[in-house]
Parts: structure tokens; sequence; C-alpha cells
């Protein structure tokens, strides 16, 4: 997640994914300005509604008045409706925001997933406002090592836990490789039963230390 603007580039790296009980997303946590390293704890995974999350990569304030303009909508129609938005229904929202923007365009590429009634669903959104919805996807400068692990591990049908140590280990490999991404890891998921669920420093080191020894 790059702090300058002079073109658009996602030093960050984030992932989601479709798993048979719900979502799973993760982010590392650096923050940059060019080569140096401005921030280390970096939220790039934010809790929409209690059924939505979003991940952010690009430019730092652009992302976080994404987040909050996404949560208020979110929050609003629930209200307004007596029911929650739907994971596309959001989606499209946010696509809306960003293709508002398209003379002086917000300098993010965002994810949003969760699950609804329909199930879990995951969608990639870009600068000008596109909206494709996939299994997984990832953003930022360290996706195309995420990508590679994905595209040999990943299984439709994996449950949760599959996916969140899936993630751990793809979000790992990045950090290894790409000087953007590091300084830690975020991971939450996703489903039905218990809504938004961020996961401990604690809790994601212990993934690591079972699946990467």
């Amino acid at each position: 997640m790059n702090e300058d603007r002079p073109e658009l580039k996602k030093g960050t790296t984030t992932v989601a994914m479709v798993c048979k009980d719900g979502i799973v997303m993760a982010t590392e946590m650096r923050a940059t300005m060019g080569t140096l390293i401005a921030h280390k704890r970096t939220n790039k995974l934010f809790k929409i509604d209690e059924h939505i999350g979003m991940t952010v990569a690009g430019l730092v304030g652009d992302a976080q008045v994404l987040a909050r303009y996404l949560s208020a909508e979110v929050k609003l129609y629930r209200i307004k409706n007596s029911r929650p938005i739907t994971v596309n229904g959001a989606s499209t929202l946010m696509a809306n925001i960003l293709n508002g923007r398209s003379y002086y365009p917000y300098w993010v590429q965002l994810i949003v997933a969760g699950v609804d009634d329909r199930g879990p669903h995951v969608f990639s959104l870009d600068a000008a406002g596109g909206s494709i919805e996939d299994d997984y996807v990832t953003t930022g400068s360290g996706s195309p090592y995420v990508y590679g692990v994905l595209e040999d591990h990943y299984k439709k049908g994996m449950s949760i836990k599959e996916g969140a140590d899936l993630a751990v280990r793809a979000i790992s490999m990045a950090m290894k490789r790409d000087s953007a991404s590091g300084d830690g890891l975020n991971l939450a998921t996703i489903d039905k039963k218990s809504g938004f669920k961020r996961f401990s420093d604690e809790d994601v080191e212990k993934i690591k230390k079972r699946i990467l020894q």
C-alpha cells in the first residue's frame, strides 16, 4: 500500500477466497512510500458489516475513506430495508462509488467478500469501478506470488480452516519475495454462524508454526 500518488503502484498483498462454509480474507501489514517503509502495522482488512469484509491495496487515504463510505452505506441499507445487503449489492455499490470519480479516480484495488443467503462470494474491484466475481482473488505487488500458491493448492469445497491455512501460506510466501509486503499478517473469516471474525496475532502465529515448518 503506497502513500504517494505519481502512478498506481499497489505495494501490498491481499487475498480472499471462497470456501464451502464461508470466506477467508488475509493481508500483510506494511505501508511503503517508494523504498521507505512508512508504517509496519497498517490495517488493510476492514469489517464492513457482520457478513462482509473488504481488503484494500493502493493509496492509504483513499482506501480508508472508501472503507468508511461502504460501511456507512451498508449499515444504512440494513436500517432502511430491515435486512442486510447482499455481497453482490455491496460490491455494486462500491463499484458505483469508484466509477463516480473517473476524472480523479481513487487509487485503489479492492476485494469485497462475504456471505449472504446465496452463499459465499468474492468480488475484485478496480479503480475504474469494474467488479468481477471469482473463487479467489489476490491484489497488490505480491499478488503474482500468491496466485502461484493458489493455482497449485486451492480446491473448490475446501473448509474455512483449510482456507485460512492456505491464505497464511500464500501471504507468507509473498512476504519472502516482495519487498513492499511484510511486517505481519491480518487474517479474518466470515461465515453464517459467527459472522466476521478477525484472528489475533497469536492465532496467526500458531497457524504459521503449524504449516510452515
